[in-house]
């Protein structure tokens, strides 16, 4: 037994590891922040909005994920670890309250909420373990997020494209580190065994944040429909977005939804799923993100004309979860079920009729492309025995 565990600090890897509900507590805080993405980008329908909305996005799930994975490594009811858990909540909110002016008025608080997370996240882990395994980790952490904060900080101190691109380059410095193990000056990579630890309890997060990332699509649609007053056609859009949000939610536990945990923990490579998963279901968060944001505009303006914009996400936010849940069931079963893809090629072919259409009908008709996938779903599940996850991942 190491140090960090006697004192509690480190999980054990034995047995199953349930999510607490600190870390339940925590996740409320991005359903506020998913929910301003989605009214972020709906309120801005171009280019420049869908850029924006994708940094602020990219950002948002790092800190979740990061701070699940921190979670998943330590124990979250001990007392470092529970400050640590708080300051990421404190700094997540103060991200989601400057999200709809982070690239206007407010863009060093929302850099400098990001920044404190994760490097005042390897702060508390290193003065907090004792083993020199676990501080070098901390300190991997430290030097990777200290590195991205200055295009970070510097991105808020200038204006216009610059600042987007300051930040874009401080997620891939993110992004890729973690791709690549947080490779560090004399400290090396994370060994491939930390990611190991507690899969049970990681894969329980997963699952749990997206049905967080549902609450978005149920959040704004219910906001919108209460904004804008009762009519006919704004009741049948909240249906229709009602029907998309248990589609998407019953897409995404068939199977390899269901599957995620034993794959984590039976497959050859589980560091390699683990490291992996993060990219895929920011995909499908992203999906749902998108797919509020439409419906927000759907409910709003039912019957007026669906513009190229409105038909871009209301299309292409279904397009994008159904992205991710292909990668993410080939990751499961090493093959992708061809109703995803056909799926995925009527939603392209669907754009340019659209146009012509009510909103009312863009998304009805990504609703229906959803559950021709469920029903298909269905199909294959009653036609074959119960799949297990490929032996080659």
């Amino acid at each position: 037994m190491t140090i960090d565990q006697a004192v509690g600090l480190a999980r054990r890897g034995e047995g199953p590891q349930r999510a607490t509900l600190l870390e339940l507590f925590l996740d409320l805080v991005f359903v506020a922040a998913l929910a301003l993405t989605s009214r972020t980008l709906a309120q801005n329908l171009d280019w420049v909005g869908a850029f924006q909305t994708t940094v602020l996005l990219m950002a948002i799930w790092w800190v979740w994920s990061v701070t699940a994975l921190a979670t998943d490594l330590y124990n979250a009811q001990r007392p470092p670890i529970f400050v640590m858990t708080l300051w990421a909540m404190l700094g997540t909110i103060l991200m989601a309250g400057t999200l709809p002016t982070a690239f206007s008025d407010h863009a060093l608080v929302f850099a400098g909420a990001y920044v404190a997370i994760h490097v005042g996240r390897g702060i508390f882990l290193n003065a907090a373990l004792r083993r020199r395994a676990a501080r070098m980790h901390a300190g991997r952490f430290i030097f990777w997020f200290a590195l991205s904060a200055v295009p970070w900080l510097a991105g808020a101190l200038v204006t216009g494209w610059a600042r987007g691109l300051l930040w874009a380059a401080a997620l891939a410095i993110d992004y890729g580190a973690a791709w690549l193990r947080y490779p560090t000056p004399r400290l090396g990579r994370v060994p491939l065994s930390q990611y190991r630890v507690a899969a049970d309890h990681l894969a329980e997060r997963y699952q749990q944040f997206f049905t967080l990332a549902l609450g978005d699509l149920i959040l704004v649609t219910v906001l919108t429909y209460a904004e804008h007053g009762v009519t006919a056609a704004r009741t049948g859009a909240i249906v229709v977005a009602f029907g998309a949000t248990v589609l998407l939610w019953q897409v995404y536990v068939h199977r390899a939804g269901a599957l995620l945990q034993a794959t984590i923990e039976y497959s050859r490579d589980p560091g390699g799923f683990v490291r992996s998963a993060p990219y895929t279901h920011l995909l499908m968060v992203a999906g749902v993100v998108v797919t509020a944001a439409g419906f927000e505009v759907v409910i709003a303006h039912p019957t007026d004309r669906a513009t190229p914009w409105l038909a871009g996400i209301m299309l292409g936010g279904p397009a994008l979860f159904l992205a991710g849940r292909a990668r993410f069931e080939y990751e499961v079963f090493s093959r992708v079920s061809p109703s995803r893809l056909v799926a995925l090629l009527v939603l392209i072919v669907a754009g340019p009729a659209l146009m012509l259409a009510p909103a009312l009908v863009a998304g009805l008709t990504a609703t229906l492309v959803l559950a021709g996938v469920a029903v298909a779903d269905g199909i294959r599940a009653r036609g074959r025995p119960p799949e297990q996850p490929s032996p080659s991942l």
